[in-house]
């Protein structure tokens, strides 16, 4: 079954790389009216997914996730359509050099091909990253978790529903409905049609692609992501950021995880801080020396320090100074978003520059490592890696490249 899947994504693969940009953005603006109009269809089918989440124990953080509601579908419909407002990344002419022979050389921006896109519990996914893929000239089999089958089956085929009014192939965006983990185990490895794999989800996930995919993977997603407040923090800054990082929506990957705080401002600030995140139900893990401040804290393990909660915990460290800091934040960083929070010109540019990190802050919530906040319009991920990029995937990052060389006879 699978094998035919493939088949049928690299057949509308071949379509798609010739269709122009006025062709897959009438697709996509079909495909976004469509949304909005099948929205309580695919609110109906979601309920079904929320009632299962909370039948098998979900946390509430992971059920926010799933959750859809008019307003968050009216937002990924206009997701799509900022997508329409983008430039088309196919077929930029990047440069071009006549060589001493005369043959001219051009490098230009095609598709990538085939992508799969594996995935969790957040059915937005699929309409994102069905959109971007179609922009970006690929075709997509889009694999989501079981958490949220039905809230997928109805956005995949509100969208199929669309392209078949367009002249783009509906097979250009497809589902698998098989949830197992052999699924995914076998899409992994359909190196003959797939020439892409993006996962997106928590650690377990990532883990198990870049260990089991013969396809090459981007990876994404894995978020421990690290405030650290220097000595010359403004305290006040440093407790808005950290509250909006951690509480305005825990369960996504750019979240703050993990507080890390110099010494010389930790028994003034831990009281302040740790009042608001327990405000709104913060389980704190810290460290020995943190926990005598603290009033209401659970000692951190070694575990707590490099675990992405997604839910309403947060870990904390006391350090000496910004060299600990940073020793620390690099021992257990997921290569993410991490920030400082300082009025110190010299201890902000040294962070930036000794933090390895797909996006470093100074003075600003991680809540921004986002492909929307970035300019980018939606995106697929964030990269976590270094190979083929790094950070928010947005349009220009799910293409490559390919070399058209112009001659009149030249032999070598």
């Amino acid at each position: 079954m699978l094998n035919e899947i493939g088949k049928k994504a690299k057949a509308a693969e071949r379509i798609l790389m010739t269709a122009d940009t006025a062709q897959k953005n009438y697709a996509l603006s079909k495909i976004a009216d469509a949304l909005e109009k099948n929205c309580s269809y695919i609110i109906e089918q979601n309920k079904i997914d929320i009632d299962n989440g909370r039948k098998n124990a979900m946390s509430e953080s992971l059920i926010d996730r799933l959750s859809l509601n008019e307003k968050r579908i009216s937002e990924i419909a206009d997701a799509v359509r900022k997508i329409i407002s983008l430039d088309d990344p196919v077929g930029k002419v990047i440069e071009g050099t006549t060589r001493p022979n005369g043959l001219f050389i051009e490098k230009v921006t095609v598709a990538l091909g085939v992508i799969a896109v594996i995935y969790e519990a957040r059915p937005n996914v699929t309409a994102d990253a069905a959109a971007l893929c179609l922009k970006s000239g690929n075709s997509v089999i889009l694999r989501g978790g079981r958490e949220a089958v039905n809230s997928n089956i109805a956005i995949a085929e509100t969208m199929r529903a669309a392209l078949s009014e367009t002249e783009i192939p509906v097979d250009a965006i497809q589902l698998l409905t098989d949830t197992s983990r052999e699924s995914a185990n076998e899409l992994m490895n359909l190196t003959e049609y797939v020439d892409v794999l993006i996962p997106r989800g928590g650690t377990g996930l990532i883990k198990a692609c870049k260990e089991n995919s013969s396809v090459p993977v981007i990876e994404t997603g894995t978020g421990n992501c690290h405030v650290y407040v220097d000595e010359f923090a403004d305290l006040k800054m440093a407790s808005d950021i950290i509250y909006n990082a951690k509480v305005s929506r825990p369960s996504v990957c750019n979240a703050c995880e993990s507080l890390v705080i110099h010494r010389s401002v930790s028994k003034e600030f831990l009281p302040i801080i740790e009042k608001r995140l327990k405000s709104a139900g913060v389980i704190i893990h810290a460290d020995e020396e943190a926990c005598k401040i603290l009033t209401d804290a659970v000692p951190a393990t070694e575990e707590d320090f490099g675990k992405e909660y997604l839910g309403y915990e947060i870990s904390v460290k006391i350090v000496s100074d910004i060299d600990e800091a940073i020793s620390h934040i690099m021992k257990y960083t997921t290569g993410h978003s991490e920030c400082i929070v300082t009025e110190s010109y010299k201890n902000s540019r040294k962070f930036l520059s000794q933090i390895d990190a797909a996006a470093v802050y100074v003075n600003a919530s991680t809540r921004f490592t986002d492909g929307g906040e970035f300019g980018f319009g939606a995106e697929i991920g964030i990269s976590t890696q270094k190979l083929h990029a790094r950070g928010p995937l947005g349009l220009n990052n799910l293409t490559t490249v390919k070399y058209q060389i112009y001659g009149n006879g030249q032999i070598r």
